[in-house]
């Protein structure tokens, strides 16, 4: 897991030295690396048909290849979007150690920025910006160790103890994001670079049995971590 404090070493790590490496309007800079989506989950307890209230669901942590592509709009302000390969994430039961199931989803996010070194011949280069994200899910999964435990809880209404058979829905999630990072550039082309995140994601799950269909929201509000390289050009 790439980790916050990793990313502030680096950037503490970064030194200022005069080069004539500083971007400018019309330039395009293109970052790869190994993004790593940390949710810093929070969800409404789930009431099972009134048979049993869960203590709601956290959401694991996924690293994947993260890309963004950045538009100088002028040596100051620029336009960037970012992408990646598909995030996969675990999903358990609060309190009780149940694995509830997994989704998978993709978070592009378009980000206004702002370089306040722009213009200046400088190696170290931040920025810091603010944006919107789409947030798309898919493959949603249950687990068995879910079903089971529907089963134990619906006993009374059902008379049997096998497991539920059930199916997970997660809405798509639009929301707002804030964006801080540098690059630190080797010539006038490639350089390496810092990013950090945080992104406003909060999706309505809902559990599909032929008992009951059973909704809670859930706030997944993900600090999200990428080291990698730039190109700039």
């Amino acid at each position: 897991m790439i980790s916050r404090n990793l990313i502030l070493a680096a950037l503490a790590a970064a030194t200022f030295t005069a080069v004539p490496v500083q971007a400018e309007q019309g330039d395009w800079i293109l970052r790869v690396g190994a993004a790593n989506v940390d949710p810093d989950a929070d969800s409404d307890q789930i009431d099972v048909a009134g048979l049993a209230t869960l203590d709601g669901v956290d959401v694991d942590d996924n690293t994947q290849l993260g890309i963004t592509i950045t538009y100088m709009l002028t040596d100051i302000w620029a336009v960037e979007l970012l992408a990646a390969t598909p995030f996969e994430h675990d999903i358990t039961v609060n309190g009780v150690g149940i694995d509830a199931g997994s989704t998978k989803h993709l978070p592009p996010t378009l980000t206004f920025m702002w370089y306040p070194m722009g213009g200046q011949e400088s190696k170290f280069q931040p920025f810091v910006g603010a944006g919107i994200n789409y947030t798309y899910f898919w493959d949603e999964e249950v687990d068995g160790e879910l079903e089971a435990a529907l089963g134990a809880i619906t006993e009374p209404v059902t008379g049997s103890t096998d497991p539920v058979p059930a199916d997970l829905d997660l809405d798509d999630s639009w929301g707002l994001s804030a964006r801080a990072g540098f690059d630190y550039m080797f010539n006038d082309k490639w350089g390496v670079n810092a990013s950090v995140w945080w992104i406003d994601i909060d999706t309505e799950a809902t559990i599909q049995t032929e008992l009951a269909d059973v909704q809670f929201d859930v706030e997944i509000d993900p600090w999200v971590y990428m080291l990698g390289v730039s190109y700039r050009f």
